[in-house]
């Protein structure tokens, strides 16, 4: 398969209401999609970094000028028969794991395309639904709150994880547990707490919780391992997991007892199924988490979240959860009974809707082999 031509747009989507994390308040979500063509084949893929540097030292930006400088030019022209052959060719691009994620998705996509047969099917995928869940942002009101996870429940959504930081935690967990006494429900603190308020973790040891997903250091591996031998909540670790050798250090020191995947944080479904195996064999539960992609990197995480090992709901929402129009078409929906349907056609499975995305395209670049 000959690349002949890879252009991104850098998208600017925004969001049906004001998302709240102890990282702060995001109200669109600015991505950069990536479109690869190959002898008559389109490949979409989604890179997660944000406008802003608040989740990861990735930005739009830095993305931008890693795949128009180094990634891209590393691919055009040639002739490639797997998307590791295309991997081996920027491999000396150090870190930079959602620019590269991002042009592996599109790659993936059209040696799918090619094959005629679906990303889930490519990637080993056995589901053709998954269970999913609903991530939802700090609350101003215990009541609001209670309103919001209502309304998922009724939509079918198997889990509900909320965003807690400091002085906002333990009054909506017990709330909601004794509001909803059977529901799956865990909670994230994107690195908002230190060691020392374990006591806080040690009081949600009482409401049953799936998981607390990383509370500590986003690149803290080893005082997490503190804190879960201190409690009996198992600690799920996100921001800290950035490969396999994460993974391993992390299981082997007992930091975690659930790991988050993210193909946008790991460098792509690549590696993320070298940690789904390695998790496997070691009897570590895996869930695919979500960056608020539109349905281009939505589309690629219902595929991965197929896999046998991800036995927990993923971050992967309805379409309408998060944008009033998705730029995919069908647009994707949680079924009554809180799964989602895999795509079974060729590649994603979805179609591109270019007007959509045409209106939602801040700027675009398009660079062609000789």
């Amino acid at each position: 398969m000959r690349i002949e031509r890879i252009e991104l747009r850098h998208v600017k989507l925004v969001l049906v209401s004001p998302f709240v994390t102890s990282m702060g308040t995001e109200y669109d979500e600015e991505h950069i999609i990536v479109k690869v063509n190959a002898e008559g084949v389109t490949g979409w893929g989604e890179s997660v970094a944000e406008g802003t540097p608040f989740y990861s030292y990735e930005t739009v930006p830095t993305a931008w000028h890693i795949l128009t400088d180094f990634l891209i030019p590393s691919l055009l022209g040639k002739d490639l028969q797997s998307v590791d052959e295309a991997i081996a060719m920027y491999a000396k691009v150090r870190g930079h794991m959602m620019a590269k994620a991002g042009l592996e998705a599109a790659l993936w996509d059209a040696f799918a395309k090619t094959k005629g047969i679906s990303l889930s099917r490519m990637l080993g995928g056995t589901r053709k639904k998954i269970d999913v869940g609903v991530s939802i942002g700090i609350q101003d009101s215990v009541g609001g709150l209670i309103t919001k996870v209502e309304g998922y429940l009724a939509e079918g959504y198997k889990r509900i994880k909320i965003k807690i930081a400091p002085g906002n935690d333990l009054q909506f967990v017990e709330a909601l547990r004794k509001q909803f006494p059977g529901m799956l429900l865990q909670v994230d603190a994107n690195s908002a707490y230190r060691l020392e308020d374990i006591s806080i973790f040690k009081k949600m040891d009482d409401y049953g919780l799936l998981l607390i997903e990383q509370p500590l250091g986003y690149e803290d591996i080893f005082d997490h391992s503190k804190l879960q031998r201190e409690l009996k909540t198992p600690i799920c670790l996100d921001e800290s997991i950035h490969s396999l050798d994460d993974t391993r250090a992390a299981i082997e020191l007992d930091s975690c007892r659930v790991i988050n995947i993210k193909p946008g944080r790991v460098g792509g479904f690549t590696e993320s199924r070298l940690i789904h195996d390695y998790c496997a064999g070691m009897n570590i539960p895996v869930w695919c988490g979500g960056m608020l992609e539109s349905g281009i990197g939505r589309a690629g995480n219902v595929a991965l979240a197929s896999l046998s090992n991800f036995t927990l709901p993923g971050d992967i929402s309805a379409s309408k959860r998060y944008y009033k129009e998705d730029i995919v078409i069908p647009e994707f929906v949680v079924n009554p009974d809180g799964t989602m349907d895999v795509p079974d056609k060729p590649g994603i499975g979805v179609e591109v809707n270019m007007r959509a995305l045409d209106d939602v395209t801040v700027r675009s670049v398009a660079q062609k082999a000789d």
